[in-house]
């Protein structure tokens, strides 16, 4: 008789944690600003895609209160299938205004635009070189295309153009990095 899922399960969980590997996501304890508190303590929250702290703003706070009246709660689905709303065609256009572009596309997540952004870009046939501590959503996005991935060495230029010239290709060449590394900070 094989291993029931359940087991498997148990044992995996077991294994994180004696690693150390276990994650328990933290609560918060009060609004998404730059300083917020979890499990008692105050911090600062350099973790949230609430950069700015407008989360919490009464002016979004408000907006977002006259959304929910006008048109409910929940995103309904992907937009390509179900449609779109008036006011992300509004604030697309806004940012496309404000960034002076022909038009702007809002995604949920960085994670999600990098694979959208990446997996658009590149073809079979392209090359993309990549800095080895780019973050997930990047690696997960290149790993989506067909084209070939080369690595360099973090932040190390020498080696990038040493790569660049080492490949030719009849398609793209892409250099992707990160503008801030968020593991470690590094620019």
């Amino acid at each position: 008789m094989g291993l029931d899922l359940r087991t498997r399960v148990q044992a995996e969980l077991e294994r994180l944690k004696r690693e150390g590997l276990y994650i328990r996501p933290r609560v918060l304890e009060a609004p998404q600003e730059p300083v917020t508190r979890v499990e008692g303590r105050e911090v600062v929250n350099l973790a949230s895609n609430n950069y700015l702290g407008f989360a919490n703003h009464p002016y979004l706070k408000e907006r977002a209160r006259q959304y929910l009246e006008r048109w409910g709660a929940g995103s309904g689905a992907v937009r390509t299938i179900a449609g779109t709303f008036p006011y992300h065609l509004e604030l697309e256009e806004a940012l496309a205004r404000f960034k002076g572009t022909e038009s702007a596309l809002v995604l949920q997540s960085g994670f999600t635009a990098n694979q959208g952004v990446l997996g658009a870009l590149l073809q079979e046939g392209d090359l993309v070189f990549s800095d080895e501590l780019n973050h997930a959503s990047i690696i997960d996005g290149l790993r989506l295309t067909k084209a070939t991935r080369l690595v360099f060495r973090h932040a190390d230029v020498e080696h990038l153009e040493e790569l660049l010239k080492a490949h030719d290709t009849d398609g793209l060449k892409l250099i992707v990095t990160d503008g801030v590394f968020s593991m470690d900070g590094d620019i």
